[in-house]
Protein backbone atom coordinates (compact mmCIF):
# COMPACT_ATOMS: atom_id res chain seq x y z
CA UNK A 1 0.00 0.00 0.00
CA UNK A 2 1.18 3.53 -0.81
CA UNK A 3 -0.17 6.94 0.25
CA UNK A 4 -1.75 7.30 -3.21
CA UNK A 5 -3.79 4.15 -2.58
CA UNK A 6 -4.69 5.23 0.98
CA UNK A 7 -5.91 8.74 0.23
CA UNK A 8 -7.84 10.85 2.74
CA UNK A 9 -10.67 12.76 1.08
CA UNK A 10 -11.57 15.98 2.94
CA UNK A 11 -14.21 17.08 0.39
CA UNK A 12 -16.75 14.27 0.21
CA UNK A 13 -20.47 14.88 0.60
CA UNK A 14 -23.27 12.93 2.19
CA UNK A 15 -26.95 13.34 1.37
CA UNK A 16 -28.95 12.37 4.47
CA UNK A 17 -32.58 11.33 3.83
CA UNK A 18 -33.81 14.27 5.92
CA UNK A 19 -31.81 16.69 3.75
CA UNK A 20 -33.15 15.22 0.49
CA UNK A 21 -36.69 15.46 1.85
CA UNK A 22 -36.18 19.09 2.91
CA UNK A 23 -34.90 19.96 -0.56
CA UNK A 24 -37.94 18.33 -2.16
CA UNK A 25 -40.34 20.18 0.17
CA UNK A 26 -38.63 23.46 -0.67
CA UNK A 27 -38.93 22.89 -4.41
CA UNK A 28 -35.28 22.29 -5.24
CA UNK A 29 -35.16 20.36 -8.51
CA UNK A 30 -31.42 20.81 -8.80
CA UNK A 31 -28.48 22.36 -6.95
CA UNK A 32 -26.32 24.99 -8.72
CA UNK A 33 -27.23 23.60 -12.11
CA UNK A 34 -27.01 19.86 -11.41
CA UNK A 35 -29.65 17.34 -10.30
CA UNK A 36 -29.37 16.01 -6.76
CA UNK A 37 -27.41 12.76 -7.15
CA UNK A 38 -28.40 9.48 -5.59
CA UNK A 39 -26.17 8.68 -2.61
CA UNK A 40 -25.65 6.07 0.07
CA UNK A 41 -22.69 5.25 2.32
CA UNK A 42 -22.20 2.13 0.25
CA UNK A 43 -22.00 4.11 -3.00
CA UNK A 44 -19.28 6.26 -1.43
CA UNK A 45 -17.35 3.22 -0.29
CA UNK A 46 -17.59 1.63 -3.75
CA UNK A 47 -16.13 4.75 -5.37
CA UNK A 48 -13.51 5.06 -2.63
CA UNK A 49 -12.42 1.45 -3.17
CA UNK A 50 -12.08 1.97 -6.91
CA UNK A 51 -10.05 5.17 -6.54
CA UNK A 52 -7.75 4.35 -3.63
CA UNK A 53 -9.52 6.52 -1.04
CA UNK A 54 -9.16 5.04 2.41
CA UNK A 55 -11.18 7.57 4.40
CA UNK A 56 -13.56 10.42 3.63
CA UNK A 57 -14.63 13.30 5.86
CA UNK A 58 -18.33 13.70 5.07
CA UNK A 59 -19.99 17.11 4.81
CA UNK A 60 -23.30 18.59 3.75
CA UNK A 61 -23.21 20.71 0.62
CA UNK A 62 -25.11 23.88 -0.18
CA UNK A 63 -27.73 25.25 0.41
CA UNK A 64 -27.29 24.12 4.02
CA UNK A 65 -30.23 23.52 6.35
CA UNK A 66 -32.09 26.84 6.45
CA UNK A 67 -35.16 27.05 4.21
CA UNK A 68 -36.93 29.94 5.91
CA UNK A 69 -37.82 28.40 9.28
CA UNK A 70 -35.44 28.53 12.25
CA UNK A 71 -36.91 25.57 14.11
CA UNK A 72 -36.84 23.46 10.97
CA UNK A 73 -33.20 24.45 10.44
CA UNK A 74 -32.27 23.42 13.99
CA UNK A 75 -34.02 20.06 13.61
CA UNK A 76 -32.57 19.42 10.16
CA UNK A 77 -29.03 20.22 11.35
CA UNK A 78 -29.45 17.83 14.27
CA UNK A 79 -30.92 15.10 12.06
CA UNK A 80 -28.09 15.44 9.53
CA UNK A 81 -25.38 15.42 12.19
CA UNK A 82 -26.83 12.40 13.96
CA UNK A 83 -27.17 10.60 10.65
CA UNK A 84 -23.50 11.33 9.90
CA UNK A 85 -22.58 9.97 13.34
CA UNK A 86 -24.52 6.78 12.57
CA UNK A 87 -22.66 6.35 9.28
CA UNK A 88 -19.33 6.86 11.08
CA UNK A 89 -20.33 4.33 13.71
CA UNK A 90 -21.28 1.76 11.07
CA UNK A 91 -18.10 2.33 9.03
CA UNK A 92 -15.56 3.68 11.54
CA UNK A 93 -12.53 2.94 9.37
CA UNK A 94 -13.96 4.71 6.30
CA UNK A 95 -15.65 7.93 7.40
CA UNK A 96 -15.33 11.04 9.53
CA UNK A 97 -17.63 14.06 9.41
CA UNK A 98 -17.93 17.82 9.45
CA UNK A 99 -21.03 18.94 11.34
CA UNK A 100 -23.51 21.32 9.73
CA UNK A 101 -24.95 24.22 11.74
CA UNK A 102 -28.30 26.10 11.56
CA UNK A 103 -26.81 29.21 10.01
CA UNK A 104 -27.23 32.18 9.96
CA UNK A 105 -28.51 31.96 13.56
CA UNK A 106 -25.42 32.42 15.67
CA UNK A 107 -26.69 31.36 19.10
CA UNK A 108 -28.33 28.21 17.76
CA UNK A 109 -25.27 27.46 15.64
CA UNK A 110 -23.08 27.65 18.75
CA UNK A 111 -25.29 25.16 20.58
CA UNK A 112 -25.27 22.72 17.67
CA UNK A 113 -21.49 23.03 17.32
CA UNK A 114 -21.10 22.16 21.01
CA UNK A 115 -23.33 19.11 20.65
CA UNK A 116 -21.74 17.92 17.43
CA UNK A 117 -18.16 18.30 18.64
CA UNK A 118 -18.62 17.16 22.24
CA UNK A 119 -21.31 14.49 22.00
CA UNK A 120 -21.20 13.27 18.42
CA UNK A 121 -17.40 13.68 18.18
CA UNK A 122 -17.51 15.29 14.74
CA UNK A 123 -14.10 15.99 13.19
CA UNK A 124 -14.94 19.61 12.52
CA UNK A 125 -17.54 22.00 11.17
CA UNK A 126 -18.70 22.82 7.64
CA UNK A 127 -19.72 26.43 7.01
CA UNK A 128 -21.02 27.88 3.78
CA UNK A 129 -19.21 30.99 2.61
CA UNK A 130 -22.44 32.93 3.07
CA UNK A 131 -25.98 32.27 4.24
CA UNK A 132 -28.94 34.53 3.53
CA UNK A 133 -26.53 36.96 1.88
CA UNK A 134 -24.23 37.34 4.91
CA UNK A 135 -20.62 36.30 4.30
CA UNK A 136 -18.33 34.78 6.90
CA UNK A 137 -16.43 37.62 8.51
CA UNK A 138 -19.65 39.52 9.21
CA UNK A 139 -19.78 40.66 12.88
CA UNK A 140 -23.08 38.77 13.24
CA UNK A 141 -21.09 35.53 13.39
CA UNK A 142 -18.43 36.64 15.89
CA UNK A 143 -19.85 34.62 18.79
CA UNK A 144 -19.76 31.43 16.73
CA UNK A 145 -16.29 32.09 15.35
CA UNK A 146 -15.02 32.82 18.87
CA UNK A 147 -16.43 29.49 20.08
CA UNK A 148 -14.84 27.58 17.20
CA UNK A 149 -11.58 29.40 17.84
CA UNK A 150 -11.66 28.45 21.52
CA UNK A 151 -12.01 24.82 20.44
CA UNK A 152 -9.25 25.09 17.79
CA UNK A 153 -11.79 23.66 15.37
CA UNK A 154 -11.21 22.59 11.80
CA UNK A 155 -13.69 24.45 9.60
CA UNK A 156 -14.38 23.37 6.04
CA UNK A 157 -15.49 26.41 4.04
CA UNK A 158 -17.78 25.31 1.22
CA UNK A 159 -19.30 27.65 -1.36
CA UNK A 160 -22.96 28.58 -1.63
CA UNK A 161 -24.80 30.66 -4.20
CA UNK A 162 -25.11 34.26 -3.06
CA UNK A 163 -28.47 35.83 -3.96
CA UNK A 164 -26.71 38.20 -6.36
CA UNK A 165 -25.27 35.26 -8.29
CA UNK A 166 -28.75 34.06 -9.20
CA UNK A 167 -29.72 37.35 -10.90
CA UNK A 168 -26.72 37.80 -13.20
CA UNK A 169 -28.35 36.19 -16.20
CA UNK A 170 -25.27 34.17 -17.11
CA UNK A 171 -25.62 30.97 -19.10
CA UNK A 172 -23.12 29.08 -16.93
CA UNK A 173 -24.53 26.85 -14.15
CA UNK A 174 -23.59 28.03 -10.68
CA UNK A 175 -21.00 25.37 -9.99
CA UNK A 176 -18.82 26.38 -12.96
CA UNK A 177 -18.00 29.98 -11.98
CA UNK A 178 -20.12 31.35 -9.14
CA UNK A 179 -19.02 28.71 -6.63
CA UNK A 180 -15.41 29.76 -7.13
CA UNK A 181 -16.29 33.45 -6.81
CA UNK A 182 -18.15 32.66 -3.61
CA UNK A 183 -15.25 30.89 -1.92
CA UNK A 184 -12.91 33.70 -2.96
CA UNK A 185 -15.23 36.36 -1.57
CA UNK A 186 -15.71 34.55 1.72
CA UNK A 187 -11.99 33.93 2.25
CA UNK A 188 -11.17 37.54 1.35
CA UNK A 189 -13.83 38.84 3.73
CA UNK A 190 -12.47 36.67 6.55
CA UNK A 191 -9.06 38.30 6.08
CA UNK A 192 -10.12 41.92 5.47
CA UNK A 193 -12.53 41.87 8.41
CA UNK A 194 -9.71 40.82 10.75
CA UNK A 195 -11.43 37.52 11.55
CA UNK A 196 -8.44 35.34 10.58
CA UNK A 197 -6.10 37.54 12.63
CA UNK A 198 -8.34 37.71 15.71
CA UNK A 199 -9.41 34.06 15.73
CA UNK A 200 -6.15 32.47 14.69
CA UNK A 201 -6.69 29.03 16.21
CA UNK A 202 -9.28 27.96 13.64
CA UNK A 203 -7.88 25.79 10.85
CA UNK A 204 -9.75 26.70 7.66
CA UNK A 205 -9.99 24.41 4.62
CA UNK A 206 -11.03 26.16 1.41
CA UNK A 207 -12.92 24.08 -1.14
CA UNK A 208 -11.88 23.76 -4.79
CA UNK A 209 -8.30 24.98 -4.30
CA UNK A 210 -9.58 28.27 -2.86
CA UNK A 211 -11.57 29.32 -5.90
CA UNK A 212 -9.76 32.27 -7.51
CA UNK A 213 -7.85 33.19 -4.36
CA UNK A 214 -4.39 31.93 -5.48
CA UNK A 215 -4.74 33.62 -8.86
CA UNK A 216 -5.58 37.06 -7.42
CA UNK A 217 -3.34 36.89 -4.34
CA UNK A 218 -0.95 39.61 -5.55
CA UNK A 219 -3.84 41.93 -6.34
CA UNK A 220 -5.38 41.33 -2.91
CA UNK A 221 -2.05 42.14 -1.27
CA UNK A 222 -2.55 45.75 -2.38
CA UNK A 223 -4.86 46.03 0.63
CA UNK A 224 -1.70 46.00 2.79
CA UNK A 225 -1.26 49.66 1.81
CA UNK A 226 -4.82 50.60 2.78
CA UNK A 227 -4.86 51.68 6.47
CA UNK A 228 -8.49 50.67 7.06
CA UNK A 229 -7.57 47.07 6.23
CA UNK A 230 -3.91 46.96 7.24
CA UNK A 231 -4.72 47.40 10.92
CA UNK A 232 -7.00 44.34 10.79
CA UNK A 233 -4.39 42.17 9.10
CA UNK A 234 -1.06 43.33 10.50
CA UNK A 235 0.82 40.28 9.22
CA UNK A 236 -0.07 41.12 5.62
CA UNK A 237 -2.55 39.63 3.16
CA UNK A 238 -0.29 36.90 1.78
CA UNK A 239 0.49 35.63 5.27
CA UNK A 240 -3.19 35.01 5.94
CA UNK A 241 -3.80 33.47 2.53
CA UNK A 242 -0.98 31.03 3.28
CA UNK A 243 -2.56 30.05 6.60
CA UNK A 244 -5.56 28.50 4.84
CA UNK A 245 -5.62 24.87 3.77
CA UNK A 246 -6.77 24.10 0.23
CA UNK A 247 -8.38 20.95 -1.15
CA UNK A 248 -7.87 19.66 -4.68
CA UNK A 249 -11.54 18.93 -5.45
CA UNK A 250 -12.29 19.51 -9.15
CA UNK A 251 -8.96 21.36 -9.38
CA UNK A 252 -6.11 18.86 -9.94
CA UNK A 253 -4.89 20.46 -13.16
CA UNK A 254 -1.27 21.56 -13.67
CA UNK A 255 -2.50 25.16 -14.15
CA UNK A 256 -4.20 25.34 -10.75
CA UNK A 257 -1.63 23.30 -8.87
CA UNK A 258 1.28 25.34 -10.25
CA UNK A 259 -0.25 28.55 -8.92
CA UNK A 260 -1.22 26.99 -5.59
CA UNK A 261 2.17 25.30 -5.14
CA UNK A 262 3.95 28.62 -5.75
CA UNK A 263 1.76 30.42 -3.21
CA UNK A 264 1.36 28.06 -0.25
CA UNK A 265 3.44 25.43 1.45
CA UNK A 266 2.57 22.00 0.00
CA UNK A 267 1.68 20.85 3.53
CA UNK A 268 -1.43 23.04 3.24
CA UNK A 269 -2.82 21.19 0.21
CA UNK A 270 -5.22 18.29 0.83
CA UNK A 271 -6.88 15.76 -1.41
CA UNK A 272 -10.60 16.21 -2.16
CA UNK A 273 -13.00 14.60 -4.64
CA UNK A 274 -16.43 16.32 -4.32
CA UNK A 275 -18.25 12.98 -4.61
CA UNK A 276 -21.15 12.42 -5.31
CA UNK A 277 -21.71 15.83 -6.94
CA UNK A 278 -18.65 14.84 -8.91
CA UNK A 279 -19.80 11.38 -10.10
CA UNK A 280 -17.50 8.42 -10.17
CA UNK A 281 -16.11 9.12 -13.64
CA UNK A 282 -15.21 12.67 -12.52
CA UNK A 283 -13.56 11.31 -9.36
CA UNK A 284 -11.54 8.83 -11.41
CA UNK A 285 -10.56 11.65 -13.78
CA UNK A 286 -9.38 13.76 -10.84
CA UNK A 287 -7.37 10.90 -9.35
CA UNK A 288 -5.73 10.18 -12.70
CA UNK A 289 -4.94 13.86 -13.25
CA UNK A 290 -3.56 14.27 -9.73
CA UNK A 291 -1.30 11.23 -10.02
CA UNK A 292 0.03 12.47 -13.37
CA UNK A 293 0.95 15.96 -12.13
CA UNK A 294 4.56 16.91 -12.78
CA UNK A 295 4.39 20.27 -10.99
CA UNK A 296 4.44 18.37 -7.69
CA UNK A 297 7.08 15.89 -6.63
CA UNK A 298 6.11 12.32 -5.79
CA UNK A 299 6.77 13.08 -2.15
CA UNK A 300 4.49 16.13 -2.27
CA UNK A 301 1.73 14.18 -3.99
CA UNK A 302 1.97 11.43 -1.38
CA UNK A 303 1.70 13.98 1.43
CA UNK A 304 -1.25 15.75 -0.20
CA UNK A 305 -2.99 12.44 -0.70
CA UNK A 306 -2.65 11.38 2.92
CA UNK A 307 -0.27 12.66 5.58
CA UNK A 308 -1.00 16.40 5.28
CA UNK A 309 -4.40 15.63 6.77
CA UNK A 310 -2.82 14.31 9.96
CA UNK A 311 -2.05 17.87 11.13
CA UNK A 312 -5.79 18.56 11.15
CA UNK A 313 -7.08 15.11 12.09
CA UNK A 314 -4.43 13.46 14.29
CA UNK A 315 -6.57 10.38 14.89
CA UNK A 316 -6.20 9.47 11.22
CA UNK A 317 -2.44 9.33 11.60
CA UNK A 318 -2.65 6.67 14.29
CA UNK A 319 -5.16 4.46 12.48
CA UNK A 320 -3.89 1.34 10.70
CA UNK A 321 -4.08 1.22 6.89
CA UNK A 322 -7.58 0.68 5.58
CA UNK A 323 -8.35 -2.61 3.88
CA UNK A 324 -9.69 -1.49 0.49
CA UNK A 325 -11.67 -4.18 -1.28
CA UNK A 326 -10.76 -5.13 -4.83
CA UNK A 327 -13.63 -7.50 -5.57
CA UNK A 328 -14.96 -8.12 -9.09
CA UNK A 329 -17.53 -5.32 -9.23
CA UNK A 330 -15.09 -2.42 -8.71
CA UNK A 331 -12.64 -4.16 -11.05
CA UNK A 332 -15.28 -4.41 -13.76
CA UNK A 333 -16.32 -0.80 -13.26
CA UNK A 334 -12.70 0.33 -13.31
CA UNK A 335 -12.21 -1.39 -16.67
CA UNK A 336 -15.33 0.36 -17.98
CA UNK A 337 -14.33 3.76 -16.62
CA UNK A 338 -10.78 3.76 -18.01
CA UNK A 339 -11.77 4.52 -21.64
CA UNK A 340 -14.25 7.12 -20.39
CA UNK A 341 -11.39 8.91 -18.62
CA UNK A 342 -9.42 8.99 -21.87
CA UNK A 343 -12.40 10.49 -23.74
CA UNK A 344 -13.06 12.99 -20.94
CA UNK A 345 -9.43 14.12 -21.03
CA UNK A 346 -9.61 14.68 -24.78
CA UNK A 347 -12.78 16.75 -24.44
CA UNK A 348 -11.43 18.75 -21.50
CA UNK A 349 -8.12 19.60 -23.16
CA UNK A 350 -9.60 20.99 -26.36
Amino acid sequence: MTPLTQKIDVHHHLIPPAFAQALARSGFQELVGTPLPAWSPESSIETMDMDGIAKAILSLSNPGVYFGDLQEARKLARDCNEYAAEVRSKYPDRFGSFAVLPMPFTEQACREAEYALDTLKADGIVLLGSTEGKFLGDPQFDELIAELNRRKAVVFLHPNLHPTSTTLGLQAPGFLVEFLCHTTRAATNLILSGTVEKYDSIRWILAHAGGFLPYIAWRLSLANAMPEYARKMPAGMLTYIRRFYYDTALSPSPFVMTALRQLVDPSHILFGSDFPFAPHVAVALQVSGFQDLTVLSNEEKSAIARSNSFALFPRLGTAPPTAIKTHWRPSLKRAFVKPLIAVANQLRDR
